[in-house]
């Protein structure tokens, strides 16, 4: 299962992402990690913040499958991670052969080789690692019109890779897209990341009620 994109969006894109806003709508300590700080969220909202109307050059890119358009994730997430810290933070992007996503079950659905997965994982260049998989996706039918949005629910487990016994880091958050094709290679969108509190790491969870 993967979210599946419109034709239009098939192909390598030079884009720009702005952040117009950034709130915290359960209060600040939602946003304190795992242990709720208030420190940790002011700073967190404070560099928010600094970067709103700050545009960002990225490569993204798309690619068609036999089962349609999907997300080259590996790609497009070393190049948001990289564009976003303003520099090369990322050592590898690989796709993980898991029971929900993996190239057997690709493979005997009628795909290929080099359809991407739906789960990646990231070493970064310092003592760090970050797996990333779908909980959940929807999206708008594909009936050839110009406007279409769709959702994804992803969870993310960041870890230090070295002798630091600190925990790993659960993180659960909601990909809202809107795009509409404006021309033949123009394309322009909303996009909206809302973030859940997770049992396995956070200590308000429960406080949150399941609320973004």
């Amino acid at each position: 299962e993967n979210l599946y994109f419109p034709d239009y969006m098939e192909g390598e894109w030079d884009a720009v992402q702005t952040l117009v806003s950034t709130k915290a709508p359960l209060g600040l300590k939602f946003i304190g990690g795992p242990q709720g700080s208030l420190d940790v969220a002011q700073k967190t909202m404070d560099e928010q913040n600094k970067r709103v109307n700050e545009q960002v050059n990225l490569k993204l890119r798309f690619v068609k499958t036999n089962f349609g358009v999907v997300e080259d994730r590996a790609f497009n997430l070393r190049s948001r991670l990289d564009s976003f810290a303003g520099k090369s933070v990322v050592a590898s992007v690989n796709y993980a052969d898991v029971k929900e996503s993996n190239r057997a079950s690709i493979l005997a659905s009628g795909g290929t080789e080099e359809d991407p997965l739906t789960t990646t994982l990231v070493y970064f260049k310092g003592p760090a690692a970050q797996k990333t998989f779908v909980i959940s996706h929807g999206q708008d039918p594909l009936d050839k019109t110009d406007d279409w949005s769709g959702y994804e629910l992803d969870r993310s487990i960041f870890a230090l890779t070295n002798n630091n016994i600190a925990p790993p880091v659960t993180t659960d958050t909601e990909v809202i897209y809107s795009f509409n094709k404006v021309g033949s290679d123009r394309v322009e969108g909303k996009l909206r990341l809302a973030g859940y509190l997770n049992p396995q790491s956070d200590s308000l969870y429960f406080e949150a009620q399941n609320r973004a």
